[in-house]
């Protein structure tokens, strides 16, 4: 499985995503006000909004929730801005970490930030200290048993994907940041509806991690998802299958 997927992967298979729901929830609403307060409140003129609302289906939640936080975006009100930051900084084996934050209290995240990560074998860097590591890309995930990976895989190619990836019952679809919408909307069409589908931040070199490195690695990861105010973070670790058994 590629890197840059690497912690999505893991998060399935532990079932962290039914086990966060509300965490998930209140992430999902920071980011739907924020979308609709930036670009409006109408996904087909509003890239980043039409995506959160995607998301914010995948994981089941209510349409009433959705309306509400993007109302609530458009409608603006003291308090209810969050700001936009990125930390960048170094996990367990010199992992390079990438992590993006909404909040009403920058001070209070990035010492939050700090705290996860000293507690967890890494350490906050300088702006630009690992960005270089990474490039934005698109990644639709498709699953399913009687998923055709052949046909996906033509369909993707001709759509104007970048990569393909197939492995451990899935099909990863890997595209610029650009041709994200045109991919997934070409792909929807055929009747492939993707099980997950986002921009992210892909690195272009990974750091193998074993042991201790490995375990600190993943409490790392539960502390910083852990947190209210990160939204995303990215990082360029790379833990084999066999790995993964032995700590489960």
């Amino acid at each position: 499985m590629s890197g840059h997927s690497k912690w999505s992967t893991i998060k399935r298979k532990k079932g962290a995503l039914d086990a966060k729901r509300g965490k998930i929830f209140t992430k999902l609403i920071r980011e739907l006000q924020t979308s609709a307060r930036i670009g409006g409140g109408e996904p087909d003129s509003n890239p980043r909004l039409r995506l959160v609302i995607d998301k914010a289906k995948a994981a089941n939640m209510p349409k009433d929730n959705i309306t509400r936080a993007i109302l609530k975006g458009i409608g603006g009100g003291e308090g209810e801005a969050f700001e936009e930051a990125v930390y960048e900084g170094y996990g367990p084996g010199g992992t390079a970490i990438l992590i993006e934050t909404l909040s009403d209290n920058k001070n209070r995240t990035v010492g939050d930030v700090r705290h996860a990560l000293s507690k967890n074998g890494g350490n906050l860097g300088a702006s630009g200290c690992v960005a270089y590591l990474f490039e934005k890309r698109g990644l639709l995930v498709y699953e399913g048993e009687d998923l055709d990976s052949d046909a996906l895989l033509e369909a993707a190619l001709e759509a104007g994907a970048e990569d393909v990836i197939e492995g451990d019952g899935l099909c990863e679809v890997v595209t610029v940041s650009s041709e994200f919408h045109a991919v997934q909307q070409s792909l929807g069409e055929k009747n492939f509806e993707a099980a997950t589908a986002e921009l992210t931040m892909q690195p272009s070199t990974t750091v193998k991690l074993e042991g201790k490195e490995a375990e600190q690695m993943l409490r790392l990861a539960d502390a910083l998802e852990d947190l209210d105010d990160v939204q995303n973070f990215y990082a360029n670790f790379d833990i084999s299958e066999e790995e993964l058994e032995r700590m489960a």
